[in-house]
């Protein structure tokens, strides 16, 4: 295989499991002049792990912008580069999306190395609707930027699914009770690895859980669509709902 100079690769990297490395990818990142990746230890440990020896600059969320320039200059200068994220799809979910989005400004071809990626692994094994499904990525920390995209999704009728960390799993947990009331719910997390595992349950069971159980690994959350019809009475989800929202004014006043 013959790569082409002037290009950059996004390279999909396992999400748990290394024997997920597809052999094309190990071929691109062995043949490319230096691999951009979110953290120079977690990239050369993988390059490591096959074989691989090449140069490393780091691309985060906090020097994208700078490092983003630099790695684009001397993709124009006639270098390759291989982007690869800690884990997964670069680009998706990934501050990858930034250095696709310049080089393609630029006139610099992107190339996609496809593999594994988390929401397509859990949402195939869900179980859930997947003919249309909506991927929300991670949501804000901030908390009015998080209530106002839950509250534009809360007639959603396509499965969502949500990325999250385990330190803000009980609030995201909270938060989704909050806006959809209790609607089914599917927890995949660990996902590959050994301790993979799936969780079918329902918002408000899913968070009496994680109030006795301590989150571990990295989540995914696959939420059932609004099934409900417009212009008609209230739900049973939407009355638990207003009786949520009522006792939390009460509480707050």
């Amino acid at each position: 295989m013959e790569l082409e100079k002037n290009t950059l690769y996004l390279v999909t990297t396992p999400i748990g499991n290394l024997s997920d490395m597809t052999p094309r990818a190990v071929e691109v990142l062995g043949k490319v002049d230096f691999v951009a990746c979110e953290d120079t230890r977690v990239g050369g440990a993988l390059l490591s792990r096959f074989g691989i020896k090449k140069p490393l600059i780091s691309y985060f969320e906090h020097n994208k912008r700078d490092r983003g320039e630099t790695i684009a200059a001397r993709i124009l200068a006639g270098e390759s580069c291989a982007m690869i994220s800690d884990a997964g799809t670069p680009a998706i979910s990934d501050p990858g999306e930034d250095l696709a989005a310049l080089c393609r400004e630029k006139g610099i071809k992107v190339s996609p190395i496809p593999g594994v990626s988390a929401l397509i692994t859990a949402l195939s094994a869900s179980g859930m609707p997947s003919g249309r499904f909506c991927f929300e990525g991670f949501l804000s920390m901030n908390r009015k930027s998080r209530r106002e995209h839950l509250a534009s999704l809360e007639h959603e009728r396509r499965t969502m699914i949500f990325y999250e960390a385990p330190h803000k799993l009980r609030s995201t947990l909270a938060d989704l009770l909050e806006t959809f009331g209790d609607r089914e719910l599917v927890i995949a997390r660990e996902l590959t690895k050994i301790h993979e595992e799936f969780i079918h349950t329902t918002l408000e069971k899913a968070q009496a859980l994680y109030e006795t159980v301590s989150p571990k690994g990295e989540f995914v959350l696959i939420l059932r669509g609004d099934g409900s019809e417009p212009d008609r009475p209230l739900s049973r989800n939407e009355r638990y709902r207003e009786k949520l929202r009522e006792k939390k004014e009460r509480e707050e006043s």
